[in-house]
Parts: C-alpha cells; structure tokens; sequence
C-alpha cells in the first residue's frame, strides 16, 4: 500500500468522525438553552447535573467503542465475517447486560451522584427527574456505542457520523417540541434524549442488518474460515483495560474541574475556557484516533506488517501537521478565541496569563491522541491502561505533592500537560520496542 493511499484513508475515515465530534457539543448548548427559558434558574443547573450523571456513566463505558472497534478491524482483516459478527454479538451482549444493571440499580446510583455532587434542593428535584426518565435510554446508547465501534472496525466513519448527527438533532427538535410546544416543561428536555437515542439505536440495528444481509448474498465473502477467533474471554480482557484506563481518564478530568474550584470562582471559570481549547483540539486528533484504530486493527488481522508500518507512520506525520497547525492558531489567535468564549475581562486576564501553556498543548498531546488509535486497534490494551495509570499518578503527585498547600493554576496544568505527554511518550517507546522484536 502507497503512502499517498494511507493518507487518502486516514482522510476518509478521520473527516467524519471529526465532523461528529464537532456537533456532539451543541446538544448540550441546546438542551442549556431550552433549559434556560423556561424561567428557573434551578432548570439550567439541573440540567449540567443529570447530563454529567449521564455521562459518567457512559463514559466508563467508552470500552464498548473502542474494544469493539479494534477487535472488529482485526476480524475484517483476517476476511472471516463470522468473527466479525461476534464481536459485535459480544459487544452487544455485554452493554445490555451493563444497560440492566444500571437501569435495576438507578435508584442507590442517583443517591451516590447526589452526594457527591450536592446540589441544591431546587436542583436535586430536576435533576432526579431528568436521570430517572434518561436511565432508561442506557441500553440504545449502549447499543449505539456498541454498532458505531463495529461500523468503525469495517473502516466506515460515515454511518456512525450520521446516525450521530440524526439523533442530535432530532434531540433538539424534539426537546424544543415537548417543552415549548407540548408544553410538558422541564421533563420535555430529557424525553426528547430518550426518544432520540432509541431512534438511534434503532437506525443502526437497521443499517447492522442491511450490512448482515449483503454479506449473506455475496459469495466472495467468507462467513467463516481462519480468520482471527474473537473469544468473550478476549473481549473482556481488553474490555476491562479500556475500562480502568477510562477510569484514569475521568479522575484527572474531575481533579482538574475540583482543584480548579477550591482556587476560587476565577481559577474556575479560567480552567473552564482553557479546557475548551483542549477539547477542540481533541475533536480532530479524535478523529484520527478512529482512523488508527481502524487501519492498524486491519492490518494486524491481515498480518501484514508492512501494511502496518506505513499506517503508523503516516498516523504520526498527520499527527504532527495537525500538532503544528493548531500550534500556530493558539499562538495567534488564542485571545480572539477567549473573547469569543467570555466577555468577563477578569477572565480572559487569567487566561492570557497562561498562553504559554494553551501554544504548547498541541505539540505535548498528539501523540497521546495518535499512540492511543494506534494501541486500540493493535489490541494492546494492558500498555493504554498502564501507561495511563502510571501518569495518572505522576498528574496527582505534580499537583499534591508540591511544596504549596494549594495548587497554583501554572501547576495544575503543568500536572496536566506533563500526564498528556507521558501518555503519548510511554506509549511510542513500547511501540518501538515492540517493533524492534
């Protein structure tokens, strides 16, 4: 394979998938902005809440994306449509069976996020609410999850981008229809997600079907054969890694939003607009994570070494250019951005202070991004989780471990920037020792 084809590859698969991520967020603003009018200040609170119990839950279960995704392109390498399948039957499986774990235990879960979180009472009340009735979509979110990371292992980002951008918009037209035209009020904004996620799921069933059935009729394609066996013993070892280090992930996320938050209200609202500069710049190095996972997957069950060698390569030297490029858009246009983000003076001050720290994000986190594609794919998922823990805890003991009582905002995205780049670093030295053997 030519490098000017990996590349047209990489394209193919990471532009959509970029495209999703972009869209993921005006969900939010939405359901935030419905929330917004309807005249309590307790709706928009309530809101941010049950959608953040949501999303941990759901969070954790990042393993039934990326495992699937990864073992998928393996079996579509080997050409063996039964292992193919399997692996999305395995995945499937164990997402309902989370799915009714969750739903059964809603009621001990919804006093745990409380507890943690502890709103206000005003709040408390909508955001039961809004988990209570939003519990109920686990299992299509699950399902989604599950097909898309399948769909992504069959090198298509395209189907999983649309049923993705479908369902977000058919959760603003509905949330906007049930609160403002039905006029069923707060509880509007969450029965719209509900709906949209089982529509969702329902659509890429649908498309898993029509895939099944064109297989079937096409006589050049093996139902079995000696492709690559996808054992439920495989897929929870790797299951388990991606769900630890997703762990990891999650705990430096909520260290970085507390710490943040005992700085005081300023420290806060700083962290909040500099973390937006990340997260964009992770929306397209995302993309091209789909596309490692995908390609490096393939090759490993074609065993073609050579096959997955190039895709690295070319994996990294699209990881640089997007390193460089959003290096030069932080370095010229950081304080437009912020502007545009807040109009609050104090806050783009605190911001501007450290510039420093948003020019070098980039260039210190793509390879986390790119090595983390690359090790999904390959199937090595014990690497992603240990190298992961291991700068978890070098990240709390920058932070913790300092000299001063309470961390400064310079070294808690110090902390964070030097977890980014072990993760990447780690990752790319065992890539080469594994290659050199």
């Amino acid at each position: 394979m030519s490098l000017k084809r990996i590349d047209r590859s990489i394209l193919s698969l990471a532009l959509p998938a970029i495209v999703n991520n972009i869209t993921v967020p005006l969900l939010g603003l939405c359901d935030t902005a419905v929330a917004g009018h309807l005249g309590d200040a307790a709706s928009i609170g309530a809101v941010a809440v049950g959608a953040m119990m949501m999303n941990v839950i759901f969070w954790l279960c990042g393993f039934l994306r990326a495992g699937t995704s990864g073992l998928t392109a393996q079996a579509y390498g080997s050409g063996s449509a039964e292992s193919v399948f399997a692996v999305l039957r395995q995945a499937i499986t164990i997402g309902l069976c989370i799915a009714l774990a969750v739903i059964l235990l809603k009621t001990p879960l919804l006093k745990l996020f409380l507890y943690i979180i502890s709103p206000q009472p005003s709040v408390e009340v909508l955001a039961s609410t809004y988990f209570n009735i939003g519990v109920w979509g686990a299992p299509a979110q699950l399902i989604v999850m599950a097909c898309s990371g399948w769909f992504i292992g069959r090198q298509n980002t395209v189907l999983p981008m649309f049923v993705s951008v479908g369902m977000n918009v058919l959760n603003i037209v509905l949330s906007v229809t049930l609160v403002f035209l039905l006029k069923i009020g707060f509880a509007g904004i969450i029965w719209g997600t509900l709906t949209a996620s089982w529509c969702g799921a329902i659509a890429i069933l649908l498309c898993v079907r029509h895939v099944k059935i064109k297989l079937r009729k096409s006589a050049s394609i093996r139902q079995s054969g000696s492709g690559t066996a996808i054992t439920y013993r495989k897929f929870f070892g790797v299951s388990a890694d991606l769900f630890l280090r997703s762990a990891c992930i999650m705990s430096v996320s909520m260290a970085m939003t507390s710490v943040s938050a005992r700085l005081g209200n300023l420290p806060l609202a700083a962290n909040a607009v500099m973390t937006q500069f990340f997260l964009f710049f992770s929306y397209f190095m995302d993309g091209f994570a789909f596309a490692g996972e995908a390609l490096v997957g393939k090759a490993v069950g074609a065993c073609s070494h050579d096959e997955l060698r190039e895709a690295v390569k070319s994996l990294m030297r699209w990881g640089v250019w997007m390193a460089l490029s959003f290096t030069l858009i932080y370095l010229v246009g950081s304080d437009p951005i912020v502007s545009l983000l807040t109009d609050d003076a104090s806050v783009r001050s605190a911001v501007s202070q450290m510039n420093l720290w948003l020019t070098l994000l980039p260039a210190i986190t793509v390879m986390a991004f790119i090595f983390d594609g690359i090790f999904i794919g390959w199937a090595k998922t014990r690497p992603l989780f240990v190298t992961t823990l291991i700068a978890t805890a070098i990240f709390f003991s920058v932070i913790f471990l300092s000299h001063s009582a309470t961390p400064s905002m310079a070294l808690l995205w110090t902390g964070f920037e030097i977890y980014l780049f072990l993760r990447g670093a780690l990752l790319m030295l065992i890539y080469r020792k594994i290659k050199m053997n």
